[in-house]
């Protein structure tokens, strides 16, 4: 009787294990997490920096304050910002247009990032400016404009900004 309770209690905190090693997997296939590394050597002005991200896109890429403020070599985090806005919302255009229905020929969206000297706040991030336009085959244009819009709204880059985010959408 003793072994077979010890044996009850095994199969069950295995199980229990096993349950709670699921939930933990699948906690983790939710939750994403990206990273990037700024290196900045310097003065503001006379200083240069490089950033670097693990998926090989960023790789000591240069940045300074020509790069940023002027037309200097190298990128700048406003430009990062439009490239992961627009190409967050196409994906996310993508996903919604492929719930409704519709399989997307081609996105190709441009996002203008505005950064202006904001009194008292100084230099802030105002606006995301995205221009989309989409190759669709049998789509409404009221259709397309519901989902863009949908789309603008719930793409995590969107969100994740606390800019005005404005959408010039045409189908091709």
């Amino acid at each position: 009787m003793l072994y077979q309770v010890f044996v009850f209690f095994v199969s069950s905190w295995l199980k229990f294990a096993d349950a709670f090693a699921k939930r933990a997997k699948a906690a983790q296939l939710l939750r994403m997490k990206r990273t990037a590394t700024a290196v900045w050597n310097g003065s503001l002005k006379e200083g240069t920096g490089a950033l670097s991200a693990p998926g090989g896109a960023l790789n000591a890429t240069p940045y300074s304050f020509g790069s940023r403020f002027a037309s200097g070599a190298g990128t700048n985090p406003e430009e990062l910002i439009a490239a992961a806005h627009a190409g967050c919302f196409a994906m996310a255009l993508s996903a919604a247009l492929g719930e409704a229905g519709f399989k997307p020929d081609r996105l190709e969206c441009t996002a203008e990032v505005s950064l202006d000297n904001v009194p008292p706040k100084g230099w802030t991030v105002t606006a995301s400016h995205l221009v989309l336009t989409a190759k669709i085959p049998d789509i409404a244009a009221g259709k397309f404009d519901e989902i863009a819009a949908q789309a603008k709204a719930n793409c995590p880059i969107s969100r994740l900004l606390n800019a005005t985010i404005t959408l010039a959408a045409k189908l091709a």
